[in-house]
């Protein structure tokens, strides 16, 4: 599971220049220190290719993005795109065509599919990539990490989220809630929780863009949580550990990873511009809680919205 309780978009923070990363991206830096570690004496890699090496790099980007990967990514995540949450949009045109733009969205499911179902659909779509913000921790774990990044995932690091929506005026994704959005009940879902301080406004007013909020119904039922085990989540040093429908459908391997094929709709809203001037220290506090208190609201209401005219948890 994804830790996140220090999210940056979730708690504020003036930002920091991170420090340089010799050589290349943090991903790639990432990637050194894992493969040292897992490095056995008298078994160090031979020389490469110069030109097999170049055209690996020429793949990645500095955020760690592979085309190569994102086509594998499109066609896995087409399966479930189009086959099996046959997902629907509202108000696409919403999303900026050109520039910078903050995407938040409510969060749910045990393994969120929806963070994966927006990314693809921005993409298809529309024809631009979209980078998600996600916890540090999450790109520590081997394999899992480092394909994250290779999709379009980014740490959620002040730096980074600024670099992204300012600099090169791209499309990040974050999720306000954190994980306390996924690791809901059952009986809790569809209740967005606190968006914690409202950093992701303070994200967007320091970028200069808008957030662009986009409320979800279906990633809910997908795998939705009977009962959280604190103990075992705490021994293992995981924010929560849930026991699912899926668990108990498909058994604890593959209810783990398989989803319900719930219908996924997505409804973009109209975006939030802030009508601050980007790049200062500060921002006031006040305007920044309330905001982002909006923001929630809005998602709330149009979740609410979404579910009163929904006949089918499968078909819509």
């Amino acid at each position: 599971m994804a830790r996140q309780p220090g999210n940056i978009l979730s708690e504020p923070a003036v930002p920091k220049r991170a420090p340089a990363h010799a050589g290349g991206s943090p991903a790639r830096d990432e990637e050194g220190a894992v493969a040292r570690m897992l490095r056995f004496p008298g078994l160090d890699p031979q020389p490469s290719d110069p030109l097999t090496d170049s055209a690996r790099r020429s793949d990645v980007d500095e955020w760690g993005r592979s085309e190569r990967a994102r086509r594998l990514a499109r066609r896995l995540g087409g399966f479930y795109y189009r086959r099996w949450f046959r997902v629907e949009w509202e108000g696409l045109g919403n999303i900026p065509t050109t520039g910078g733009a903050l995407i938040v969205a409510n969060h749910a499911g045990a393994l969120p599919s929806d963070a994966p179902m927006i990314m693809h659909g921005v993409e298809s779509e529309i024809g631009r990539p979209v980078y998600g913000l996600a916890d540090s921790f999450f790109r520590t774990i081997p394999v899992v990490g480092t394909g994250w990044s290779r999709a379009g995932g980014v740490p959620a690091h002040p730096d980074n989220a600024h670099r992204i929506l300012h600099d090169h005026q791209q499309l990040a994704l974050a999720f306000p809630e954190g994980t306390k959005g996924p690791s809901k009940l059952v009986s809790e879902r569809y209740q967005l929780r606190r968006f914690g301080r409202g950093g992701f406004v303070e994200t967007a007013m320091r970028a200069g863009v808008p957030v662009v909020p986009i409320a979800v119904i279906g990633a809910e039922e997908s795998m939705p949580i009977l009962l959280r085990l604190p103990a075992a989540a705490k021994t293992l040093g995981v924010p929560y550990l849930p026991v699912t429908a899926n668990h108990l459908i498909f058994g604890p391997v593959l209810g783990s990873v398989l989803y319900l094929p719930a219908k996924f709709r997505f409804r973009v809203l109209e975006p939030v511009h802030f009508g601050e001037a980007a790049g200062q220290a500060k921002y006031p506090r006040g305007k920044i809680m309330e905001e982002a208190e909006a923001i929630r609201q809005q998602l709330q209401e149009a979740v609410f919205d979404m579910l009163a005219h929904r006949r089918s948890i499968w078909f819509g």
